[in-house]
């Protein structure tokens, strides 16, 4: 086991990861920017090292300086979170060649699933479904229309390199397509320093449905189940929850399985998840993100099980401590992603949190690294913290929802909180009737000022 972990990150994550490295013995060392020196996880680790000013391009992503910190004091392996640095082939790489371990996957699986081209070919080699489309990258628009045309209108154009619905745009016909691909390309282009697009069945009205793995890099692999994740604004989830409303108790042990054999096949090392769409009965592969989610806690409340701790003990060499057989899946958990956003403009609202009280009470969980008088940063994302609940049905989960949002203040910024007051009381979300489309369809009527 390692003796001491640098968290390359910042926010409820890192605090989150300290926790898991801390309940397991090890020291931990925060890195931070100038802008996070008053943040929770810098005033929690045992050790801590400023990488550099505010911009992440600067700090977090900062990798001579992150390598830099770990020489200083000595830590043998860096935990990388979400976002950042987590899914950076190089960085695994680099640390690698300094014999420091990541936290993480191999860097070519990274490389291989980071690739949305070559991800989805090797999602059908080993046997994942995936959604009708392109082979590989679009090279012109002739190419283009033929494929739409076999596959039907409307087709998603979508950024090989892509992420967070950048590059990503809908043709509803012939006529959409030359435009759709070139601001595809251009979008892909900016923000990802890669313009290739390919193309793909656009489904009307699916779920997202989302499959966590577990493997140890030795070819043993486990599912723990599932989460849906189809309440999104912009592509960006905003209410996940597990099990999915969606699925029966046949089709989820079958996908599951699925994804685990791929995962035995590839001798993949680590926590990953899976991503698909869902409609009509259907899975249909869309990505795989190498790294823990923001809405691992869902799994966590649902399976009893810590994965940030198995991630841990996964990449200091350590086998899977845990068997499909012990994967019983308990009860129902949902998580809100709290942010500070005005509720229905979703305008950033960083500032000094004046007060600040989390609810409490049996099945009540809250990820968050703010505290009152805490000044949240312009700099980076508006996540404040995430409230996660448990029940022993879905309808326990919505009501315990219902009372720990009521008693949950956050003064001094706006908040994303009335939202998902809001939320919780309508009819479709309590029945389990909704989509990826949901949510914008929603905001559209404005449904949140009627709620």
């Amino acid at each position: 086991m390692f003796d001491k972990i640098l968290i390359a990150n910042r926010g409820e994550i890192a605090l989150r990861i300290l926790r898991a490295a801390k309940e397991l013995g090890i020291a931990t060392v925060a890195i931070h920017s100038t802008a996070d020196e008053e943040a929770m996880h810098v005033k929690l680790a045992d050790e801590s090292v400023c990488v550099g000013p505010p911009p992440a391009r600067d700090s977090y992503l900062n990798i001579p300086s992150i390598l830099a910190a770990c020489e200083i004091t000595g830590a043998e392996a860096v935990h990388p979170g979400y976002g950042f640095l987590s899914e950076n082939a190089r960085f695994a790489d680099i640390l690698a060649e300094h014999h420091i371990a990541f936290i993480g996957p191999k860097a070519d699986h990274i490389r291989l699933m980071g690739d949305k081209i070559e991800a989805k070919r090797t999602a059908m080699r080993l046997g994942i479904p995936c959604v009708p489309g392109s082979e590989g990258g679009i090279t012109d628009d002739k190419e283009a229309l033929r494929i739409a045309k076999d596959i039907g209108y409307p087709v998603l154009v979508k950024a090989a390199a892509g992420g967070g619905g950048r590059g990503m745009k809908v043709a509803h016909s012939a006529d959409d397509l030359s435009s759709a691909l070139e601001t595809a390309r251009t979008e892909a282009k900016a923000a990802f320093g890669d313009d290739t697009v390919y193309l793909e069945k656009y489904l009307e009205r699916p779920r997202h449905i989302e499959v966590q793995v577990l493997g140890d890099g030795r070819g043993h692999a486990i599912h723990l189940g599932e989460r849906d994740c189809s309440l999104q604004r912009r592509h960006q989830k905003v209410w996940e929850e597990g099990p999915s409303p969606a699925l029966n108790d046949a089709q989820r042990p079958e996908i599951g399985e699925i994804c685990a054999a791929a995962m035995r096949e590839l001798a993949y090392a680590g926590a990953g998840t899976i991503e698909f769409l869902y409609e009509d009965g259907k899975f249909y592969f869309i990505e795989m993100n190498t790294r823990i989610q923001v809405e691992h806690p869902v799994t966590e409340m649902i399976t009893g099980f810590d994965l940030v701790n198995e991630q841990i003990k996964i990449a200091a060499g350590s086998p899977l401590s845990i068997t499909q057989d012990q994967v019983v899946l308990q009860g129902h958990a949902i998580e809100c992603r709290i942010n500070a956003e005005h509720p229905s403009t979703f305008r950033p609202s960083p500032g000094k949190i004046t007060h600040y009280h989390p609810p409490g009470g049996l099945g009540v969980r809250v990820d968050s690294a703010v505290y009152a008088g805490y000044t949240i940063p312009p700099n980076y994302d508006s996540l404040v913290g995430k409230l996660i609940v448990h029940g022993r049905n879905r309808t326990e989960a919505l009501m315990r929802l219902r009372r720990a949002l009521d008693e949950f203040v956050i003064d001094g910024i706006e908040t994303t909180l009335p939202l998902f007051r809001t939320l919780v009381r309508n009819a479709d979300i309590q029945n389990g009737f909704y989509d990826i489309h949901w949510l914008e369809r929603f905001l559209a009527t404005g449904g949140l000022d009627q709620g």
